[in-house]
């Protein structure tokens, strides 16, 4: 039985971690966190919280991977994308 590559990737603004697997073809994104260990990078992750995704799709924890996946953990937003422009904007105003 031949392996499938999958990597694992979890990114801060000020760290990223990026784990690269080859592992038996059926395994779900869930078993691949698992086996990457990754989360043990980021204690400060409340797992109730997370979301998970492959290229940029949102998939639930027993999506099944295929080679070359690149499984994707997506934390928490510090502030939403609206709030994030409103404060953008309310500073170039300041700085005319």
């Amino acid at each position: 039985m031949s392996s499938i590559h999958v990597e694992v990737v979890c990114a801060f603004p000020d760290v990223q971690k990026v784990v690269s697997l080859e592992c038996d073809p059926g395994i779900t994104l869930q078993q691949a966190l698992s086996k990457s260990r990754i989360l043990d990078h980021f204690p400060e992750l409340n797992l109730d919280e997370i979301q998970y995704g492959v290229h940029g799709l949102r998939q639930s924890p027993d999506f099944v991977l295929s080679d070359n996946d690149r499984v994707e953990i997506y934390r928490p937003l510090f502030l939403s994308p609206t709030e994030a422009r409103r404060l953008r904007a309310e500073s170039r105003d300041r700085k005319k």
